[in-house]
């Protein structure tokens, strides 16, 4: 019964834009949901860990300490979007914290058990690579047209802080 649930919820997602129903079926048995609280940090700023986080429902912050060690949002995923995935992909600290902004259900998945599939399911995981780094890259580009925003804002109408 889980699967079918996390199957029914991974089709919504982007990790499963190109996979058929045998393909979303396979990864399903290695996602799990978790319900988590408001104010509920799913990773802490400077950790390492290998799970991606797509919220299902509710919203996730992304949150920077300043030099006062106050926490600063500096995005809100909502749901169907992925966190985490650069740190999921290379393992490198995270950047940020990822913290639930009210009660939030999440899609959670962990590299190591995606790694498990490369032998079975070769496939399912080229193609949910494929999917995270195709996010990846949207976001990269939406940073892109922000850069090139405020440079025209700076320099161009003489803008100041």
């Amino acid at each position: 019964m889980v699967i079918s649930e996390n199957a029914a919820v991974l089709k919504q997602s982007p990790l499963a834009v190109e996979m058929d129903d045998a393909e979303v079926s396979a990864l399903a048995r290695l996602v799990e949901v978790r319900d988590c609280n408001g104010g509920e940090v799913l990773v802490e700023e400077g950790t390492s860990d290998s799970h991606l986080f797509i919220p299902i429902s509710g919203k996730i912050e992304i949150t920077k300490r300043d030099e006062h060690n106050e926490p600063t949002v500096l995005h809100t995923l909502r749901a169907g979007e992925l966190a985490g995935e650069l740190s999921f992909m290379d393992g490198e600290p995270r950047y940020a914290s990822l913290v639930a902004a009210g009660p939030t259900r999440v899609l959670v998945l962990d590299r190591t058990r995606l790694e498990q599939l490369l032998t079975s399911h070769p496939v399912v995981v080229y193609k949910t690579m494929r999917a995270i780094m195709r996010v990846a890259h949207h976001v990269q580009r939406r940073l892109s047209r922000q850069m090139v925003d405020m440079q025209h804002y700076l320099y161009r109408t003489g803008g100041k802080y």
